[in-house]
């Protein structure tokens, strides 16, 4: 019997891997990248201190349209870009969280340094 792989599992799996390698400090916090099927939503944490800097997502009272395409990817980038530069942050090292840096991701990856965001 052929059994079905947990997809979510391997990401986290994935990204437990990637996070051994990257933290997020002060000086240059952590962008990270959270997907799921029908909104994307994206944050950026001092892991150091333990605190979540600047947040935004499709699922915000602001937020236009779709979340689960593209164009809606590519506005939360934008977005948290704008909210990272208001609060003095303009150096990120970005987490994909296991996922592809393909579709969505990259192009919230697009969007941010569209912002302002160097990455």
């Amino acid at each position: 019997m052929v059994s079905k792989k947990d997809s979510n599992k391997q990401r986290l799996k994935r990204h437990a891997r990637v996070r051994a390698k990257i933290s997020g400090t002060a000086a240059c916090p952590r962008l990270a990248v959270y997907r799921s099927n029908k909104n994307i939503s994206a944050q950026i944490i001092d892991d150091v201190a333990g605190v979540t800097l600047v947040s935004a997502s499709t699922l915000e009272a602001g937020f236009e349209g779709i979340g689960s395409n593209k164009e809606a990817a590519k506005k939360v980038g934008i977005a948290i870009a704008e909210k990272a530069l208001a609060k003095g942050i303009d150096t990120v090292v970005f987490d994909r969280g296991g996922y592809l840096y393909h579709g969505r991701v990259s192009e919230l990856a697009a969007g941010a340094r569209e912002g302002g965001l160097k990455f």
